[in-house]
């Protein structure tokens, strides 16, 4: 059923709250499942059931199993799978309709009119990828659906978003919880703290809408100067210009500062230059 194009999404794959909203159809219906983690920018929901999670993880590990060739998902993630690339397009398209509406409730414009996903499953465990650098996506608005399984640690920060004076001020921790599914704005700076125990698995939905990405919102966004220091929780050696000002760069990443971006030239905070100075000597 999750292969065949022709099949219905089933009511029973889907926390009852959840479902119940959508057969409602309303914003009324849809605020009562939303729960606000950071007001105006992050929520979470209840989606998926245990049994669905099992009954998809069970497909996964086929894939993993088979050992048939996976495409990374993406530049950060070394371990994880592309639904696409396993046959899972068609439960993506219906997966992606049925959460459309909650994308016009909470963040019009870039919520609206979806055309286009990259949806893919990311792996967190001992002696693979621990955890995620702080980063934004390459989506729209993203959905996170923690599958499982059983782990320690492996909580979600959130920081600022990109091209706001607070792109890099911390704002509040989310701790994953099985079937449980967390929405943002794609520019939303977060990051994935190491997993200390276990395995995590998590469908990672980003929605991508072409009329959207033709708008001035999304071609020429506000980028203002960042008000003070980063806090220390949203650096990200990855991307940062100023990572090594403030702390010493992961084992073997040293290399990023040629290629770190952030803040762009004419947005750093007030002190940046006497940061970056004593960071380079």
């Amino acid at each position: 059923e999750l292969f065949d194009p022709m099949s219905p999404l089933r009511p029973e794959w889907f926390d009852p709250a959840f479902w119940a909203a959508h057969e409602e159809g309303s914003t009324e219906g849809w605020k009562k499942v939303l729960r606000e983690e950071e007001p105006g920018e992050v929520y979470s929901m209840p989606i998926f059931t245990e049994a669905f999670c099992d009954f998809f993880l069970e497909e996964v590990f086929a894939f993993y199993a088979s050992g048939l060739p996976a495409r990374r998902p993406n530049s950060m993630n070394n371990y994880g799978i592309v639904l696409n690339d396993i046959g899972l397009e068609h439960f993506v398209d219906k997966l992606q309709a049925v959460l459309q509406p909650i994308g016009r409730i909470l963040f019009p414009g870039a919520g609206s009119d979806w055309d286009g996903h990259h949806c893919f499953i990311v792996r967190y465990r001992e002696n693979e990828d621990l955890g995620l650098d702080m980063h934004t996506d390459d989506s729209d608005v993203t959905f996170n659906i923690c599958l499982g399984l059983d782990f320690d640690g492996a909580g979600l920060q959130f920081c600022g978003t990109m091209g706001q004076k607070d792109h890099r001020q911390y704002r509040v921790t989310y701790k994953h919880e099985r079937g449980r599914c967390i929405v943002h704005l794609g520019r939303k700076r977060h990051g994935a703290d190491d997993i200390t125990r276990g395995e995590r698995m998590n469908l990672i939905l980003w929605n991508h809408s072409t009329t959207y990405r033709k708008s001035n919102e999304y071609k020429n966004p506000p980028y203002v100067a960042e008000g003070d220091d980063p806090d220390l929780r949203c650096l990200s050696y990855t991307h940062d210009r100023d990572f090594g000002a403030f702390k010493p760069y992961p084992e073997g990443k040293d290399h990023l500062a040629n290629q770190a971006w952030c803040p762009p030239r004419g947005a750093e905070y007030p002190n940046f230059g006497d940061r970056k100075e004593k960071s380079d000597h």
